[in-house]
């Protein structure tokens, strides 16, 4: 059964340029041109990516309304924004609002389908029967990833990541200790990312972390190097 991507794009034409890519590709792709049609879409059925633009017909800032509204009702839904909108500022809130990434319009098509199938491929990894079952799961300390599951628990409490985000902290915990530098990080989760949101991710993470544990330290800053996971704070 073919992928579904729901486009969410005031712009017809370009929607409709997307649509014709994507379906090339053998995606099936819906399109909505405002976000309370694809809120009442997606009330009944999720597809398993949106592409979002960030400004949506009078709601300057409708895509990041939708992105937030997504993120409480399917915290693990695989979410890109896809706009014109291209200032650092814009990028950093679209990426703390929980998208898995952030591309401008002037992205080419390959570019684009490039960082769609990155991103399904992230999930299936996740998903794939072909792991053994010891490396489905991951015990450091009071961190617990299940891939099977796709999520991770702090302290027992659910930390509500992205596929994205799941990769970095799984891609960090996996070896404690070792500094694990932005491209490292990007293999790791088979994204490419510029240092900027490669930042942001991590500062997010720890975010998640410290609302269910304020003293979290275990993501730790190698200055000028990368990022370690330590078992405590240093």
């Amino acid at each position: 059964m073919p992928r579904h991507i729901a486009i969410v794009e005031d712009e017809i034409a370009i929607a409709a340029n997307y649509q014709e890519a994507l379906q090339r590709q053998g995606f099936q792709v819906s399109h909505y041109i405002d976000r309370p049609s694809a809120l009442l879409a997606f009330a009944d059925a999720l597809p398993d990516l949106a592409i979002i633009d960030v400004g949506l017909g009078e709601e300057i800032e409708g895509g990041f309304d939708l992105c937030r509204q997504l993120r409480a009702q399917a915290p693990q839904l695989p979410i890109i924004f896809l706009t014109a909108r291209d200032s650092e500022l814009d990028m950093i809130s679209g990426l703390r609002l929980g998208a898995d990434d952030y591309l401008t319009k002037d992205i080419s098509q390959a570019h684009m389908l490039a960082r769609i199938v990155a991103l399904f491929r992230r999930m299936d990894a996740l998903q794939g029967p072909e792991h053994e079952e010891q490396e489905n799961r991951l015990q450091r300390g009071d961190l617990d990833i299940n891939l099977d599951r796709m999520h991770a628990r702090w302290q027992e409490q659910l930390l509500e990541l992205t596929v994205t985000e799941l990769w970095i902290v799984h891609a960090l915990a996996k070896h404690p200790g070792h500094v694990k530098n932005r491209q490292q990080l990007m293999d790791a989760a088979n994204v490419v990312l510029d240092d900027n949101t490669i930042t942001s991710h991590i500062k997010r993470i720890r975010k998640k972390f410290q609302q269910i544990d304020p003293e979290f330290r275990c993501i730790a800053t190698a200055y000028g190097m990368g990022y370690r996971w330590q078992e405590s704070a240093e």
